[in-house]
């Protein structure tokens, strides 16, 4: 199998996954800020503005087009503002299945 095939089966099993998350509705820059903030709560903080802009997954994003992103994630439930920090720090809630 050559690594383009490979590249496929993979692009489909994580679609399947998505849909099965109830992550298919989001946008592409949406599921990339849910991805990158899962990854940087798992220590069970909230995660910040500042990381998520910094993450791999988002170093192509612009800033305004993350920041409309981030409030869509927000409104949408699947990140919610932390009550202990005035702003610039969410914490990550469960995908909608």
């Amino acid at each position: 199998m050559c690594e383009l095939s490979k590249l496929a089966e993979l692009r489909k099993l994580m679609l399947s996954m998505e849909r099965s998350l109830g992550l298919q509705d989001l946008t592409p820059v949406e599921r990339d800020i849910y991805y990158a903030a899962n990854e940087l709560s798992e220590n069970g903080n909230g995660v910040r503005t500042v990381g998520l802009i910094e993450h791999t997954l988002l170093q192509t994003v612009s800033r305004p087009t993350f920041f409309r992103a981030l409030k869509s994630l927000v409104n949408k439930g699947y990140l919610s503002h932390c009550n202990s920090v005035n702003r610039g720090q969410y914490t990550v809630n469960g995908p909608r299945i």
